[in-house]
């Protein structure tokens, strides 16, 4: 979703734009290490949101983690690819010694780290609106209160107004 909100300042939205690059400089990095390996010391702290539409996780981390993770690319990783068709980054970790493909589109990254150089990138995400649930699809009227099967009798004695 992409929102062309310029800054208060600028009729132009120079924020966005710059967000757009400093993603691409991530997606440049990942396709790096997935063709030529992690240099030296380098591996990568991604952070992203795990309730954004279009992640694809095991359930188990997806209760582990209702709504943002950290993955981190380092030794132990494989099919490591960036779709630019589908704008998503996949991967297969090791999580407690099981492995779990995952994966992530772009735009629910939310941080991007190298601590080996202490290089770091902040990202916002933006939600996509959820559409409103439509109404259970039912072809029957809506059933009317049933009456009492008995009868009951009020006294209205009780809320007449007596003469003295």
């Amino acid at each position: 979703m992409e929102d062309d909100t310029p800054t208060a300042d600028s009729l132009l939205p120079y924020d966005q734009w710059m967000e757009e690059s400093l993603r691409h400089v991530v997606v440049r990095a990942v396709r790096h290490a997935a063709t030529d390996g992690l240099p030296g010391k380098h591996h990568f702290y991604i952070t992203f949101r795990t309730d954004y539409p279009g992640v694809v996780l095991p359930t188990r981390l997806r209760e582990k983690y209702p709504q943002e993770m950290t993955i981190v690319l380092q030794h132990q990783f494989s099919d490591l690819v960036v779709d630019d068709a589908t704008r998503t980054l996949s991967v297969t970790l090791s999580f407690g010694g099981i492995s779990a493909a995952l994966t992530v589109p772009l735009d629910a990254i939310s941080a991007f780290v190298d601590p080996s150089i202490q290089y770091g990138l902040r990202f916002t995400v933006h939600m996509p609106e959820k559409a409103p649930a439509p109404p259970p699809a039912s072809n029957a009227e809506p059933d009317a209160p049933k009456p009492d099967a008995t009868p009951q009798v009020v006294s209205l004695d009780a809320f007449r107004k007596r003469k003295d």
